[in-house]
């Protein structure tokens, strides 16, 4: 027997083995910033990472606090996956303090990004927007055309980090990628049907102008950008008699906002709320929103719903 046929049967073997799913000591540690970005680094990921989300479900990135335990899963970590756009600005000091030293990844590089819109529109803010995300909107996953570009940024980061798994990493992303444009194709489907000038939307913070731009729906919002912003009782007065005015019904709190102003400004502008959006993180498992995909769907529908009665 020739000598190169048991070489050749070596060689299968290691490539089959580096197809397999590891099991979970194996699995490549990844960190991702917050519960959406966990979600599609796990897609793009599958079975040969174990994916650490350091702002969890219904919790809110603006103000996150960094424990004991994140920078111990930082530590151990061999990516780290941020959305960038000056959305994680807690992230530097965290690095540092875990002495992390393995590659950031920004899932929104090459995305266009739109500039905020809370400080202009909503004119006197005394808050620190700029500290926490400079000129641009961070809020990039609301159109999942930006989210096909995570997507490919992620599933490029992990090939590089683990060569033996690239492949699967791109088939995965691009099964990904087809999901998401026929989510894309879906939500302009169903927008389609409502005349322009009922696309009115009050939320809580400014999350949603890159689903507004995509989906020509306009969104007004008593806060910026962050949800640490405070308007001014000016800014409250204005907005209540901009609903008032153009009798705009649907009004949405947000899953990680706290609700009071929201509900006050629902009381004097005589606008009952329509439920609740998910905004910058997903729901528990067992919610609506458990993962990206169903947040969309989710949201569309919540949102359809109070439009029509514009």
């Amino acid at each position: 027997m020739s000598l190169l046929r048991p070489f050749s049967l070596l060689l299968a073997a290691l490539a089959l083995a580096a197809s397999l799913p590891a099991s979970a000591a194996e699995r490549i540690p990844v960190v991702a910033s917050f519960s959406i970005l966990g979600d599609i680094v796990a897609n793009v990921g599958g079975d040969r990472i174990a994916v650490t989300t350091l702002v969890g479900p219904d919790e809110d990135a603006h103000v996150f606090q960094p424990a004991p335990d994140d920078i111990k899963a930082v530590s151990r970590a061999r990516l780290v996956v941020v959305n960038g756009l000056g959305f994680e600005g807690w992230m530097e000091r965290l690095a540092q303090s875990a002495n992390y030293r393995g590659d950031i990844v920004i899932a929104s590089a090459g995305i266009n990004a739109r500039e905020r819109v809370g400080d202009d529109d909503h004119g006197d803010h005394d808050h620190d927007d700029h500290h926490h995300h400079g000129k641009d909107d961070p809020h990039a996953w609301q159109n999942p055309q930006n989210v096909i570009v995570y997507t490919r940024n992620i599933a490029a980061a992990l090939a590089k980090l683990d060569p033996a798994g690239a492949d699967a990493y791109r088939k995965n992303g691009e099964a990904y990628v087809g999901k998401l444009q026929e989510l894309d194709r879906w939500a302009s489907q169903q927008f389609a049907q409502i005349p322009d000038a009922r696309r009115r939307v009050i939320t809580s913070h400014d999350a949603f102008e890159y689903f507004g731009a995509r989906y020509k729906v306009r969104f007004l919002a008593a806060q910026g950008v962050s949800t640490d912003s405070e308007p001014s009782a000016k800014q409250v007065a204005a907005l209540i008699r901009q609903i008032r005015t153009e009798k705009i019904k649907a009004l949405f709190f947000e899953n990680m906002s706290n609700p009071k102003l929201l509900q006050q400004i629902a009381r004097e502008a005589g606008v009952t709320p329509g439920g609740k959006l998910y905004a910058d993180a997903l729901s528990r498992a067992g919610g609506p929103a458990p993962d990206y995909l169903a947040l969309m769907r989710y949201n569309v529908g919540q949102l359809l719903e109070k439009i029509r009665l514009n």
